[in-house]
Formats: structure tokens, C-alpha cells, sequence
């Protein structure tokens, strides 16, 4: 299929064709990967905001209200929303532009739902690829919003240039502040629902978190989950009210703060090599997936491994490496 004129649409900046290239991008990969291999050497220009938080901390809320602060600065917004699939009927909700309807009627502001699909790590498959999409419409800032935290929601560390979390006292997520991924993946923590009783015990334990934190050597950690933590950047901590507005000059100031630190301590440079590492890798595993299920579908030697196993005669790894063997990947 010939994407060219949905193509030239985008880059003259028409909603309904990035509207539509998302949709693809969601629903077939090979029209993502020919998409994408003709609007990448657009991209680079977006700063990508990553917003995560439990359930009911306000996250919709709070994304609106900041939503309406950047465009009356005349910016151009871009926000993907990311809902949890059900396991038994693949649907979603995708309830988000009904917390955000508020925005419909702001110009410059682009808002898509998306389904993760199973997806684990908190954002979609296609997610990176919608980010692009929005990046040569011309937004300025790109806000995502993953399902929530959770064990293994922090892959937004690897797709946001600033990762804002979430937490409002009172609701018993005490547990999900001192949890070391999302420690490790904060820039700025914000304490959601200020006026509650609470707030600046959960400051308090913010920052006893981060001082552990501090004391604590992260030597074992990948290069790319490192980068941040080697370039002394201290998560910022700021109490709001996603309803009133109150304090989110504060906020918008901490994050135009990180992004100078990000571009003049040299990090920014580092981030986008690991970033590109780590959205290859996931290409990489996707594609491979594809094949190792569609041998598995159609070779007629599978099933006589399967019955080795299951007459304990050969045992899964060994399988597996069998699998590689016929995949050519050994």
C-alpha cells in the first residue's frame, strides 16, 4: 500500500491523516515500519513528557489541566493515553478523552487513546511509533500517560525525556513510592490532591525515599538504566491541585528545569542513543516472536518435539534451542 499522500498530509499537518497513520501504525506492523521508514528523518524535535501514577491518583485530570497551561503558552500538544486490555475480550475502555473532553475544543491539541494489547511495561507495542507520528505533525510536547504504576510499568523511563509520578495521600499507595523501578524512573514526583489531609507526610516520605535512595549504590544496573542516576539529577518534589491549577507553575518550571539540565549536562546525547537501543531490541523481539509462532503453527516438527516433552524425553529449553536451531539464530 502507498502511504506517500497520507504522508505529505501529516507533514502539512492534517489531524485526520495522522488520525489515520496511528491506526495503522496500531494494526499492522509492516505498515508501521514502512511509515515510519518515511517520516523518520522528520523527527527529533518533540519533548516527550511521561506521566505515570496509580490508579486514581488523577492522571487524566491532572494531564488536562497541564494540557490547557501549555497551549495558552501557544504550544502545539500531542497527548497518547494507554488503557489495559482486557485478557478475555482484547476490548478497552479507553475512558481517558471523556476525563479530557475539556480539550476537545483547544486548538493545537491532539488526544489518542490507545490499547496496550497485553503489552507489558505500561505503554503499547506501537507506542514509539505514535510518538513519531505526532513528532513531525509538529507537537511540541508529547504527553503519554501509561496504564498506571504497577511491578513492571517503567518503560517510560526509556520513551519520555521527563518522567512525572503520581501520588496523592491517603489512597494506600504508599508501597508504590518506595518500589525501586519507580524510584529509579522519577524526575519529578508530584503529590496529586494537595488540600487532602496527608500531603506533606507524603512529601515527607518521598524525600526520606530519596535520601535511601542516594545512599544506595546502583553499580548492577544496565548502562541505560543508569544514565540518569550518573548525571546527579535529584527527582524534584512539588505538591498540586489537578482541579484548581494551584502550583502548576511550580511544576511546568521543574520540568523546563530538567530539560535544561537534560541538554546542558550532556545526558540528552546519551538518553537518545539508549533510547534507539532499546526500541530496536523491542522491534527485534516482536519480529522474532512472529516467527517463532508461525513455525510453530506450520511445522510439522514442532509437534514431534511437543510430544518428546510431554513424554518427558526432551524438556522445554531443550525445545527452545531446537526452535533457534530451525530458526537459523543459533
Amino acid at each position: 500500500m502507498d502511504y506517500s499522500d497520507l504522508i505529505q498530509k501529516l507533514l502539512n499537518g492534517n489531524a485526520r491523516a495522522v488520525a489515520r497513520l496511528i491506526t495503522l501504525v496500531e494494526n499492522d506492523i509492516v505498515a508501521a515500519e514502512n511509515i515510519i521508514n518515511a517520516i523518520y528523518s522528520h523527527t527529533g524535535n518533540a519533548y516527550i513528557l511521561g506521566i505515570t501514577g496509580s490508579p486514581g491518583s488523577g492522571k487524566s485530570t491532572f494531564i488536562s489541566t497541564l494540557t490547557k497551561i501549555y497551549a495558552k503558552q501557544g504550544k502545539k500538544i500531542g497527548i497518547i493515553c494507554v488503557d489495559p486490555t482486557s485478557p478475555l475480550t482484547g476490548g478497552a475502555l479507553l475512558g481517558d478523552r471523556i476525563r479530557m473532553k475539556d480539550n476537545f475544543s483547544l486548538k493545537n491539541v491532539f488526544i489518542r487513546s490507545m490499547a496496550n494489547r497485553g503489552q507489558l511495561g505500561g505503554l503499547a507495542r506501537a507506542t514509539e511509533d505514535v510518538v513519531k507520528i505526532l513528532d513531525v505533525y509538529g507537537c511540541d510536547i508529547i504527553i503519554v500517560e501509561t496504564v498506571g504504576v504497577g511491578q513492571s510499568e517503567v518503560d517510560i523511563f526509556k520513551s519520555a525525556h521527563s518522567v512525572v509520578v503520581l501520588l496523592v495521600p491517603g489512597l494506600g499507595d504508599d508501597i508504590q513510592a518506595i518500589k525501586a523501578g519507580i524510584m529509579e524512573i522519577t524526575d519529578i514526583f508530584v503529590v496529586n490532591k494537595m488540600d487532602l489531609s496527608g500531603a506533606d507526610k507524603k512529601i515527607a516520605d518521598i524525600m526520606q525515599m530519596l535520601e535511601l535512595r542516594m545512599n544506595y549504590k546502583y553499580e548492577s544496573l544496565k548502562d541505560e538504566e543508569n544514565i540518569l542516576l550518573k548525571s546527579n539529577w535529584t527527582p524534584e518534589i512539588v505538591k498540586i491541585n489537578s482541579i484548581t491549577g494551584e502550583n502548576f507553575e511550580k511544576l511546568t518550571e521543574l520540568i523546563d528545569k530538567h530539560r535544561d539540565f537534560l541538554s546542558k549536562s550532556g545526558v540528552m546525547a546519551d538518553y537518545q542513543k539508549n533510547r534507539i537501543k532499546s526500541e530496536t531490541l523491542q522491534i527485534l523481539k516482536h519480529k522474532i516472536t512472529k516467527k517463532v509462532e508461525g513455525l510453530i503453527s506450520s511445522n510439522p516438527t514442532i509437534d514431534e518435539y511437543l510430544r518428546l516433552v510431554m513424554d518427558k524425553s526432551l524438556d522445554p529449553y531443550s525445545m527452545a534451542n531446537l526452535i533457534i536451531k530451525l530458526l537459523g539464530l543459533e
